[in-house]
């Protein structure tokens, strides 16, 4: 016997049919991702990383900036995405 079926537990199974489920976070970060202020910060991580992967030898590295954009683009999309979950 089953485990599931020893302690009584129900088996779930998914409809064939049933549409593949988008999840709303990464809708959202792409339409935040186009915001200017959003935009920018981007924009300043990707230049300071071609600018750290351009040098041999450097102790830069690109986590504030890095740290900023998440930061702004979470905030961004937390404002809309716990009205979306269910």
């Amino acid at each position: 016997m089953a485990f599931w079926k020893f302690f009584g537990l129900p088996v779930v199974r998914a409809d064939e049919e049933e549409e593949d489920l988008v999840d709303p976070q990464t809708a959202l970060r792409d339409k935040c991702q186009t915001k200017g202020n959003i935009e920018s910060l981007y924009n300043k991580y990707q230049e300071c990383n071609d600018r750290v992967n351009g040098r041999s030898k450097t102790t830069e590295n690109c986590m504030e900036e890095l740290f900023d954009y998440v930061a702004e683009l979470d905030h961004c999309v937390a404002h809309s995405l716990f009205s979306k979950l269910k």
